[in-house]
Protein backbone atom coordinates (compact mmCIF):
# COMPACT_ATOMS: atom_id res chain seq x y z
CA UNK A 1 0.00 0.00 0.00
CA UNK A 2 1.32 3.40 -0.97
CA UNK A 3 1.65 6.18 1.59
CA UNK A 4 3.04 9.67 1.14
CA UNK A 5 5.73 10.88 3.54
CA UNK A 6 6.06 14.65 3.86
CA UNK A 7 9.64 15.74 4.53
CA UNK A 8 9.96 18.99 6.52
CA UNK A 9 11.94 21.86 5.05
CA UNK A 10 14.91 21.63 7.50
CA UNK A 11 15.45 17.96 6.58
CA UNK A 12 15.07 18.24 2.81
CA UNK A 13 18.79 18.89 2.40
CA UNK A 14 19.30 15.28 3.59
CA UNK A 15 16.66 13.94 1.20
CA UNK A 16 17.89 15.25 -2.12
CA UNK A 17 15.75 18.37 -1.61
CA UNK A 18 12.58 16.27 -1.97
CA UNK A 19 9.51 17.66 -0.19
CA UNK A 20 7.84 14.24 -0.09
CA UNK A 21 8.17 10.67 -1.27
CA UNK A 22 5.90 7.68 -1.75
CA UNK A 23 6.65 4.41 0.03
CA UNK A 24 4.87 1.09 0.35
CA UNK A 25 4.35 0.28 4.02
CA UNK A 26 1.88 -1.34 6.41
CA UNK A 27 3.01 0.67 9.46
CA UNK A 28 4.55 4.04 10.24
CA UNK A 29 7.75 2.26 11.30
CA UNK A 30 8.01 0.50 7.94
CA UNK A 31 7.42 3.80 6.14
CA UNK A 32 10.12 5.59 8.12
CA UNK A 33 12.47 2.65 7.56
CA UNK A 34 11.95 2.83 3.83
CA UNK A 35 12.38 6.60 3.92
CA UNK A 36 15.74 6.31 5.67
CA UNK A 37 16.83 3.49 3.36
CA UNK A 38 16.05 5.74 0.41
CA UNK A 39 17.69 8.79 2.00
CA UNK A 40 20.39 7.43 4.33
CA UNK A 41 21.45 10.84 5.62
CA UNK A 42 18.01 11.27 7.23
CA UNK A 43 18.50 8.36 9.62
CA UNK A 44 20.66 10.22 12.16
CA UNK A 45 18.21 13.11 12.21
CA UNK A 46 15.17 10.92 12.86
CA UNK A 47 16.52 8.04 14.95
CA UNK A 48 18.88 7.57 17.89
CA UNK A 49 21.91 5.26 17.74
CA UNK A 50 19.78 2.42 19.11
CA UNK A 51 17.09 2.88 16.46
CA UNK A 52 14.45 4.74 18.47
CA UNK A 53 12.61 7.72 17.07
CA UNK A 54 14.21 10.87 18.49
CA UNK A 55 12.13 12.58 21.17
CA UNK A 56 12.00 15.90 19.30
CA UNK A 57 10.63 14.30 16.12
CA UNK A 58 6.83 14.29 15.96
CA UNK A 59 5.12 12.04 13.43
CA UNK A 60 1.53 12.28 12.28
CA UNK A 61 -0.65 10.02 10.13
CA UNK A 62 -3.39 12.06 8.51
CA UNK A 63 -3.02 14.73 11.24
CA UNK A 64 -3.17 12.15 14.08
CA UNK A 65 -0.15 12.14 16.40
CA UNK A 66 1.27 8.60 16.49
CA UNK A 67 2.23 9.06 20.18
CA UNK A 68 -1.50 8.75 20.94
CA UNK A 69 -2.01 5.84 18.55
CA UNK A 70 0.34 2.85 18.37
CA UNK A 71 3.54 4.86 17.87
CA UNK A 72 5.71 3.29 15.12
CA UNK A 73 3.35 0.30 15.03
CA UNK A 74 0.49 2.55 13.87
CA UNK A 75 -0.99 0.88 10.79
CA UNK A 76 -1.15 2.72 7.48
CA UNK A 77 -3.46 2.24 4.56
CA UNK A 78 -3.29 3.14 0.90
CA UNK A 79 -3.44 6.91 0.44
CA UNK A 80 -2.39 7.88 3.98
CA UNK A 81 -0.08 10.83 4.53
CA UNK A 82 2.70 10.71 7.10
CA UNK A 83 4.05 14.08 8.25
CA UNK A 84 7.36 14.48 10.08
CA UNK A 85 7.42 17.57 12.28
CA UNK A 86 10.61 18.39 14.17
CA UNK A 87 10.04 20.22 17.45
CA UNK A 88 11.31 23.77 17.48
CA UNK A 89 12.48 25.18 20.78
CA UNK A 90 12.48 28.83 21.56
CA UNK A 91 11.22 31.43 23.91
CA UNK A 92 10.67 35.06 24.52
CA UNK A 93 13.58 37.45 24.65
Amino acid sequence: MSVKVIIPTPLRVYAGKADSTEVSAKTVGEALGQLTNKFGDLRKHLFTEDGKLRSFVNVYVNDEDIRYLSKENTPTKDGDTISIVPSIAGGFV
